[in-house]
């Protein structure tokens, strides 16, 4: 009987977060914000790593709300999000690991030009950063307003927690819901070349 009570909270909560309510993202976020934490570093064995994929798993999760079922626990479903994350995690720290490295397992040593410059590079990066201004400005509010906060004015986490009134981990929360949602819209500009 608990379950089902508990469950018709997360079932309140989830319909507002469908709606937009960001009240109801930051309850969901602080209700399963530990236990979700924990299992990561279960996982993973990393605090940084773990609280990186801590926003990555509420953001998916968050991101497919429509795929969510009621019949289950949404605690369940927000588990096996966040364990499949951890796993892809694990897959790519493995294949990265094994690309920085040269056929003979030494580390690659020479990689200057990383942080080289030039001026064509330079004019690319500008054009870019012009691109991306404009993409923020035609996202929902309160993606435009983090992404703007942190990247363009250079906001720590807290100073954009005060300027909008909204919990930190809320503020990561939509922070990488809004860069996935900008990832997307330069995928679907490429394919557009």
């Amino acid at each position: 009987m608990a379950l089902k009570s508990h469950n018709k909270i997360d079932i309140a909560l989830l319909d507002g977060a469908r709606k937009g309510d960001q009240k109801a993202y930051t309850a969901l976020l602080e209700k399963y914000r530990k236990s979700v934490y924990y299992l990561i570093l279960k996982i993973v064995r990393s605090p940084e790593d773990a609280e990186d994929l801590m926003i990555e798993s509420f953001s998916k999760a968050f991101d497919h709300l429509d795929q969510y079922s009621p019949e289950y626990a949404f605690s369940t479903w927000l588990y096996k999000i966040t364990s499949n994350t951890c796993i892809d995690f694990l897959r790519k720290k493995k294949i990265d690991k094994v690309s920085l490295e040269n056929n003979d397992g030494t580390v690659l040593d020479n990689l200057d030009f990383i942080t080289g410059t030039n001026p064509e590079l330079d004019l690319i990066k500008s054009q870019r950063i012009d691109k991306m201004q404009h993409a923020v400005s035609t996202m929902d509010e309160i993606f435009s307003r983090v992404i703007a906060l942190r990247y363009f004015k250079e906001y720590s986490y807290e100073e954009i927690s005060e300027e909008l009134g909204i919990p930190i981990g809320t503020i990561k929360v939509q922070l990488h819901r809004a860069k996935k949602l900008l990832q997307n819209k330069f995928l679907d500009e490429k394919d557009k070349w």
